[in-house]
């Protein structure tokens, strides 16, 4: 045997378990890259202040066969209002991308009353190029601030459709949290290079993160 697999031998213990000793500054300093990766990657964030629509332009590119966006405590100055978004393939100089999706939900209001699991037929698309909801009814107090995530996948790729999928939480107007559930695919084989999130009226405050997974 060659000196580095010598080494890496005498560093197994007897059940062929890596021991931990050996794992040190010197022997992983020539590493530079990890096969098979998969991390993410913080491409960039914007934040609104009374803002009526936040638009990712740029960074959406065949870098990344996933992009994942992340929602913190998007909050709208109207109640009872759906947070939404659509797809570009002109770099956002129009949101239209035709689209057909399914989706449901749960809540469970504070008063511990009501609950459900529902389909939402007044959310969902059937090749449509409207803006896709992704919550319903949100409220504005401080206390009804939305969060969570959608992934696009592939959305360079010029063969096949690109699929979405979202999961967000809030308190909606009134108090009932909702845990909502999307899923659908932007019907193109264009390259999707923008994407816009508002709610359907008003402005709102909060943070998106738009990330890239190999």
């Amino acid at each position: 045997m060659g000196t580095i697999t010598t080494n890496f031998a005498n560093s197994l213990t007897t059940n062929g378990v890596l021991g931990a000793s050996t794992i040190n500054d010197n022997s992983i300093s020539n590493i530079t890259s990890i096969v098979g990766g998969g991390a993410l990657k913080l491409i960039s964030s914007q934040t609104a202040s009374a803002s009526a629509s936040i638009s990712f332009t740029s960074g959406i590119d065949s870098s990344y066969r996933t992009y994942m966006f992340k929602f913190i405590n998007i909050n709208p100055s109207d109640d009872g209002v759906n947070f939404q978004f659509n797809l570009s393939t002109d770099s956002g100089s129009n949101y239209n991308v035709t689209k057909t999706s399914t989706t449901f939900y749960a809540y469970h209001d504070e008063e511990d009353k009501n609950t459900a699991v529902t389909y939402n037929a007044g959310a969902d698309l059937a090749q449509s190029t409207a803006y896709q909801s992704i919550q319903v009814s949100n409220g504005s107090d401080a206390d009804q601030a939305l969060s969570g995530t959608l992934h696009l996948y592939n959305p360079s790729d010029t063969t096949f459709v690109k699929h979405f999928i979202a999961n967000t939480s809030t308190v909606t107007y009134p108090d009932f949290n909702s845990n909502f559930f999307t899923a659908g695919y932007g019907n193109t084989t264009s390259a999707i290079n923008a994407i816009n999130f508002k709610f359907e009226t008003g402005n709102f405050d909060g943070t998106i993160h738009m990330y890239g997974r190999a």
